[in-house]
């Protein structure tokens, strides 16, 4: 690979996010990346998200993908392995929901619609950023899930809920991978992340330090540094 190639690169936003959520990848990466946030916002399911991003990406594209996003980055690479020229999973899993799971994303989506989107929210910040970040990034992590708003939010844990089981597809993979995870990630913890960066050929496994869940936010150098790395491999 040619270092000084800027590379199309595919981000692909989580639950509740926007672009907002890359801001500092698509500036911190802009020497190597022509760079492209895929939009979750305008489907229902993890395949006409996915659909819709192949429409709108480039011929072929390095891929990244956040928590949910990391589900849609897998459903592109299985409808279309051979536009996919890398993959980045980040604080994500290949696994599907287990009943327990499913019934805690139902009752979340009941709370939010009974006692409010912003008080579900400020709830669950403790479990999306580390203790040590969050007077940096949980106001902009509240923000950016309202302008998303609630029935985008209930559209995508439906989403969720109904997506595939993507690790046998993951074993075959053959292009170089990151599987990238925040070190104290308590929504999809370091454990998913092993796991796929053991069914994945190659990959390289990446643990950041005083991160929770919303890695690109809480630690955007540590972040982009490892992409750079993925980028030029």
């Amino acid at each position: 690979m040619n270092t000084g190639e800027r590379q199309p690169l595919v981000l692909i936003p989580g639950l509740s996010c926007d672009a907002r959520l890359w801001q500092a990848q698509v500036e911190g990466l802009d020497g190597v990346a022509r760079t492209m946030v895929g939009d979750t916002l305008s489907d229902a399911s993890i395949a006409a998200m996915a659909q819709r991003i192949l429409a709108d990406a480039p011929e072929r594209f390095a891929l990244a993908g956040f928590s949910m996003g990391g589900y849609v980055a897998m459903e592109i690479s299985r409808r279309a392995p051979e536009r996919v020229t890398r993959l980045a999973l980040l604080d994500t899993t290949g696994d599907i929901d287990t009943p327990e799971m499913a019934r805690v994303r139902r009752a979340a989506v009941t709370t939010a619609q009974s006692r409010g989107y912003e008080a579900v929210l400020r709830g669950s910040l403790n479990r999306l950023v580390h203790p040590e970040t969050a007077n940096e990034v949980g106001e902009e992590v509240v923000a950016m899930a309202l302008g998303v708003g609630l029935e985008t939010y209930i559209d995508q844990q439906n989403a969720i809920v109904g997506r595939a089981d993507s690790r046998g597809e993951l074993a075959s993979l053959d292009v170089p991978a990151l599987v990238l995870v925040g070190a104290q990630d308590r929504l999809t913890p370091p454990r998913y992340s092993q796991e796929l960066a053991e069914i994945i050929p190659g990959a390289r496994y990446a643990e950041i330090q005083r991160a929770g869940h919303m890695t690109p936010m809480e630690q955007p150098e540590a972040v982009n540094q490892a992409l750079r790395e993925w980028l030029a491999a």
